[in-house]
């Protein structure tokens, strides 16, 4: 199966329509079935990462409206024990949150080690709305990147493995999806107008998220670009470098003290 590559630091990449898409994906069906095996590794390993403690993992999740960001959380991440998930969305900032850098909100939203900590939306929105809607100066906003890699290079150095996942949805299924969003009233109340004038502006985040890519894809915390016209690809591909990740940590449980097990076969 296609596996996602890293994007490679400082690597400049369309973000055109035909990069949302993948021609030899596998079905539906063979996809449905290649996520249950999928996830009962998941859940091995995701068991392992709490009870083991040593670890943690932090995604991130981004994208533009309708990428599939808030199904992913529940498809994928939906796969596993809660007790071990810790889930955040970053919506604007509250009043308070503003009086402090823009980073306070991300750290104290982390998850401990032994969690999957999974952020919808996340710090990068300080280098993309920030920037596209002019929200600061450009040299407020671009020294953001430089002091976002030593973020998570703390975050490695501590213990934490980083995954960042941009969902890339072309323009024309963006449009279908938002169309879709509308005619559904369990959905239609996530629809914001800002929604049709981010859209409007999507040529300015397109380069905002080659930036982004370029310039925030490290060893420590790599992007990778995930074809996202495909829904169910789309989970298929991030759930499979998600378990890979946490199996290459080689976790074990922990073993329980002799006395524990002295008392095997004595419960009445």
């Amino acid at each position: 199966m296609k596996q996602l590559d890293p994007v490679p630091p400082g690597a400049v990449l369309a973000l055109d329509d035909t990069g949302a898409s993948v021609a030899d994906r596998p079905s539906k069906e063979e996809s449905r079935a290649r996520l249950s095996t999928l996830g009962d590794r998941f859940r091995t390993a995701q068991t392992a990462l709490y009870a083991n403690g040593s670890r943690g993992l932090l995604v991130v999740l981004q994208g533009r409206d309708a990428c599939g960001k808030d199904g992913t959380v529940s498809n994928v991440f939906g796969l596993v024990n809660p007790q071990g998930l810790v889930v955040r969305s970053f919506n604007v900032p509250e009043p308070h949150e503003l009086r402090h850098d823009y980073l306070w909100r991300i750290h104290g939203a982390l998850g401990p080690r032994g969690a999957i900590s999974v952020f919808n939306r996340s710090h990068y929105e300080d280098v993309l709305v920030v920037r596209v809607r002019a929200l600061v100066e450009e040299t407020v906003w671009r020294r953001r990147y430089d002091q976002i890699n030593a973020f998570e290079r703390m975050l490695s150095e501590n213990g934490y493995v980083v995954l960042k996942f941009f969902l890339h949805v072309s323009r024309p299924e963006q449009a279908k999806r938002l169309e879709e969003r509308l005619d559904d009233p369990e959905k239609n109340w996530k629809f914001r107008l800002g929604d049709l004038d981010d859209r409007a502006r999507w040529d300015d985040y397109t380069l905002a998220y080659r930036d982004m890519l370029a310039r925030c894809s490290t060893p420590e915390a790599p992007w990778f670009m995930v074809p996202a016209d495909s829904k169910h690809f789309r989970d298929l591909l991030i759930l499979d470098t998600v378990v890979r990740t946490l199996e290459d940590l080689h976790l074990e449980l922990p073993v329980a003290a002799p006395e524990v097990l002295a008392r095997r076969g004595t419960i009445k």
